[in-house]
């Protein structure tokens, strides 16, 4: 593989969407309202060699965490976004309305069971029993809703906006990324 392969034009847009994407999580923002996952999902479903997939998205996440600063929950939340990352490479031919709509429902669910889970687990906050976890979950359920909305707004603006640039410009449609 060499690096004109690898850095053609689509690449650089999906990197140009990721890097604003990453960009964006730095910016005051409501809580939960990110587009971290939707970073993942669109980097899943566009990046065909699956190491850049997961890697990209990644990467990004890192390098913002590194600026916000990391937190004993880190762990739990890659994991969440490296199973976006898989999900978006199940969409990856079947890039609808319906798939993203899809896809967005569960990467934000599969993050809220997947880090409260953590939460619950391992810090002193909730009781280690069924009830326990319940009220983890219970009190979570607030940034779910932000946490929703933020992934259909954001995949709303990267797949969308970049369906638009493939039809001003169709070549970006036929480049394999």
């Amino acid at each position: 593989m060499n690096l004109k392969n690898l850095l053609n034009p689509k690449v650089l847009v999906i990197f140009g969407i990721i890097l604003f994407a990453a960009v964006m999580r730095l910016i005051p923002h409501y809580p939960n309202f990110t587009p971290i996952a939707a970073i993942a999902l669109f980097g899943g479903a566009h990046l065909g060699r699956k190491w850049l997939a997961f890697f990209v998205p990644l990467f990004a996440l890192f390098i913002s965490d590194l600026i916000i600063g990391f937190h004993g929950f880190m762990l739990p939340v890659y994991i969440s976004f490296a199973l976006v990352v898989l999900l978006g490479n199940l969409m990856r031919n079947n890039i609808r309305v319906s798939s993203v709509l899809g896809g967005s429902l569960a990467s934000s669910t599969l993050f809220f069971v997947i880090t409260n889970f953590a939460v619950w687990l391992g810090s002193p906050f909730y009781p280690q029993t069924l009830a326990g976890l319940m009220q983890s979950y219970t009190m979570g359920f607030p940034f779910f809703h932000t946490g929703l909305i933020g992934d259909l707004f954001y995949n709303t603006v990267f797949f969308g906006g970049f369906y638009l640039l493939q039809l001003r410009y169709p070549a970006l449609a036929k480049i394999k990324a």
